[in-house]
C-alpha cells in the first residue's frame, strides 16, 4: 500500500521509506512511502531486510523506518510475504 504523507496510518500499521541511497530519480523510482501491517516484521524474509537496514543506517532513527532496497524488490517481497500469510489462513 503506497501511502499519502499527510495520510494518518491506522493502528497495527507503519510507515516505511523504500529505496537505495543516490536512488532519488523518479525516473528509476526513487524513495517511497509505505504503509504495511506490523505482522510483516515477524515474517523470515522481512527479518532479512530489517537486518540489511541496521547494517545500512544503524538502530537510531527519527521518522519512518527506511528500508535499503528498490521498490521493486520491495513489491516483489511484499506479494511474497502476503502470498505466504494467506496460505496460512
Amino acid at each position: 500500500m503506497v501511502e499519502d504523507k499527510k495520510a494518518k496510518v491506522k493502528k497495527g500499521w507503519l510507515v516505511v521509506i523504500i529505496g537505495l541511497d543516490g536512488d532519488d530519480n523518479s525516473n528509476s523510482g526513487g524513495r517511497r512511502r509505505f504503509a504495511i501491517p506490523i505482522t510483516y516484521l515477524h515474517h523470515p524474509r522481512f527479518q532479512q531486510l530489517l537486518e540489511a537496514a541496521h547494517e545500512a543506517y544503524g538502530y537510531a532513527s527519527t521518522g519512518p523506518l527506511k528500508l535499503p532496497c528498490t521498490v521493486d524488490d520491495f513489491l516483489r517481497l511484499q506479494w511474497l510475504v502476503e502470498h505466504e500469510l494467506q496460505r496460512r489462513r
